[in-house]
């Protein structure tokens, strides 16, 4: 163990340590765990069935068919709809249920996409900006076919307090 810590270390020390994003001296999180937004001047991410912690990582267990389930589901559309009642784009799967380890970090291009506008109208910043921004931080499926594309929350709210 001693020697695979010590290798990680010198070859991957960002990973070795947590994968975390630290600008100017301060700590936003770790790009690997999702984390709590829900100030409407920011993207939201998937919700946490583990309340984001990291300890308790799990999923909810509901099946697709459980009232507590399809209820929190619908609570998620509402808060949505209410924070941004004249969006028509439909509401993406991934911003209303939580992933298996209820940490994911990462949101769907669509996930973002409806969020835009929200965003665009309270920080007063062109559309169009963040839409680049939203590109800019696409990532493609691993290997340019395995899985679907993705956004990492945390580092597209950093970017995001960057645009001046």
């Amino acid at each position: 163990p001693l020697a695979v810590t010590g290798f990680a270390q010198l070859a991957f020390p960002n990973q070795a340590n947590g994968s975390i994003i630290v600008i100017d001296g301060k700590v936003y999180g770790s790009e690997l765990i999702g984390q709590q937004f829900d100030d409407p001047r920011y993207f939201w991410g998937r919700t946490s069935a583990a309340r984001y912690n990291a300890a308790a990582s799990s999923g909810s267990n509901y099946g697709p068919m459980n009232p507590a389930l399809l209820k929190a589901v619908q609570a998620r559309i509402d808060a949505l709809k209410a924070a941004d009642p004249d969006n028509p784009l439909l509401i993406p799967v991934d911003l209303v249920t939580a992933s298996g380890s209820g940490l994911d970090p990462d949101i769907s291009p669509a996930g973002a996409t409806v969020q835009l506008k929200r965003i665009a109208a309270i920080r007063k910043i062109d559309e169009q900006k963040i839409t680049e921004l939203i590109k800019k931080h696409t990532e493609g499926p691993l290997a340019g076919m395995l899985g679907p594309s993705k956004v990492n929350v945390l580092k597209l709210n950093v970017a995001l307090d960057e645009i001046k």
